[in-house]
């Protein structure tokens, strides 16, 4: 008999997790839960945020210092990556359009939005370095006052002190007032860290580390070959670590998910059983959700611009005869990335598909498509974006456009990071999250349904990549061609 596979594990991990939140809800056992089971999973979410920002750190300098002849193909590089980055905006927009329309995080009980409103703003107010999302503070409404701190700890509801919160809410207005004058340029000013060593002890100033990283990568370029072959080599092994140090952890992720799915649901839910079963019902509309914008990439953006972009000249002159090609050249790397849920592994087949069935050259596809293996997440960002706007309508905020816009650069850069191994997309999630300064523990929410999606998104991963490399290919053909006349 075979040793089970790992997210077969985690799968059961997730489910005894609810199982026990149900039981210790049920028989009156979350102080249990909440003393013995819960640090488990507060550790799982400590190692995460230690590997992320190191893992962004090194895997985006060994991507562009490891660059092969930057000089021979540096126009092709230049398309690559900017068809890959406007791609992962297309699909992050997607997200946040679809997830805006449907809202299926205002599907909760009105009453369980408010708790969750509440210990959002426990959470906020307790936590330094926070800045808040927007001018409310439900906690010091009168109207609100019904939930008692001995439910929601940190709740404050003397009369005695309504000077000093009406003294704490003016702070707040005006804090939200000057974020709201801000110059149109000040994200820029904010993207370039003046400590690299402050940046990276912030895990909220991702987007700092990532423009260092690009930076220091792009100089690693400019050094003679005897230096920057040792860096790359320096820096490539600092990746594998990292990477391996995921794979230790990812091993006892079963117990872990189980440990954070009972703590969370148990805070979730309280005593009341209906609160939970209504928080599963949720999960699962937010879930199609996140796949029909998934569809929406795959069937009709990608195979729609391949034909009319990325198509062959002596392929079929019906739009709909390329349309069907697209998805027969790709179907057999799209089933191993959806059996896997990596783009990594599905890497040799991918090149396969796109050589053999798109009619892509190798010297494209070994350029096009290891990059696209690293920096193209379109799947993921588009499920970090509905993911991140979900868990907001959960607990009661509603983020601005600006906010929003916040979130579809933090994760078109944070994409380049992700690595190509299952599940890195919630390491990523956790950093989008706090670039908009929301609670980085709510990623264990999406945790219970985040396998299939994951098997789902990989899928759009590695079918953007082969969408580029015929769109670089056509393109670098017609470039050549203009030459010869």
């Amino acid at each position: 008999m075979k040793k089970m596979a790992l997210h077969w594990k985690i799968l059961l991990g997730l489910l005894a997790g609810v199982l026990w939140a149900l039981l210790s809800i049920s028989f009156g056992l979350n102080t249990f839960t909440t003393h013995w089971i819960k640090p488990w999973g507060d550790i799982f979410l400590k190692l995460l945020t230690l590997i992320a920002i190191p893992l962004v750190m090194f895997s985006i300098i060994t991507g562009v210092a490891g660059l092969a002849d930057i000089k021979k193909l540096g126009r092709m590089g230049g398309k690559t990556i900017f068809i890959y980055l406007l791609t992962t905006v297309v699909a992050i927009s997607i997200g946040l359009l679809v997830v805006n329309m449907l809202k299926p995080g205002n599907a909760i009980p009105e009453e369980q939005r408010v708790k969750n409103r509440i210990a959002y703003e426990n959470w906020r107010d307790n936590t330094p370095g926070v800045l808040p999302v927007d001018d409310r503070k439900i906690s010091l409404d009168p109207a609100y006052q019904s939930f008692k701190s001995e439910d929601l700890p940190g709740t404050i509801d003397d009369e005695a002190q309504k000077e000093e919160r009406q003294k704490e809410l003016n702070e707040r207005l005006k804090a939200a007032k000057e974020a709201k004058e801000r110059g149109p340029l000040s994200f820029l000013v904010d993207m370039v860290p003046d400590n690299i060593v402050n940046s990276l002890s912030s895990s909220s100033l991702l987007l700092q580390v990532i423009f260092f990283s690009l930076f220091f990568g792009v100089a690693i370029k400019k050094i003679p070959q005897t230096y920057s072959e040792k860096l790359v080599f320096f820096f490539g092994g600092l990746n594998h670590v990292y990477l391996i140090m995921i794979d230790m952890v990812m091993k006892a992720a079963p117990f872990f998910v189980f440990a954070l799915m009972a703590s969370n649901m148990v805070k979730m839910a309280g005593d009341d059983v209906s609160h939970l079963l209504s928080l599963l019902s949720v999960l699962m509309k937010y879930g199609l959700v996140v796949l029909l914008g998934l569809a929406i990439l795959l069937f009709l953006i990608y195979p729609t611009v391949y034909a009319f972009l990325g198509y062959r000249e002596d392929e079929s002159k019906s739009i709909l005869g390329r349309y069907k090609h697209y998805f027969s050249a790709m179907g057999p790397a799209q089933l191993l990335a959806f059996s896997t849920s990596s783009s990594a592994a599905t890497l040799p087949l991918t090149i396969e598909s796109v050589q053999k069935g798109l009619k892509v050259s190798k010297e494209t596809t070994s350029f096009v498509l290891p990059i696209g293996a690293t920096i193209n997440m379109d799947g993921t960002s588009l499920y970090q974006a509905v993911a991140v706007v979900f868990l907001a309508q959960l607990h009661w905020i509603d983020l601005s456009l600006a906010q929003q816009l916040t979130i579809v650069l933090t994760a078109s850069l944070a994409s380049i990071g992700s690595a190509a191994v299952p599940s890195a997309g919630l390491i990523m999630l956790i950093m989008v999250l706090q670039s908009v300064n929301l609670n980085p523990a709510w990623f264990a929410i999406v945790v219970p349904i985040d396998r299939i999606l994951d098997m789902c998104r990989t899928v759009i991963n590695i079918s953007g990549d082969g969408l580029v490399a015929s769109l670089v290919e056509r393109w670098e053909q017609k470039v050549e061609r203009s030459k010869k006349i």
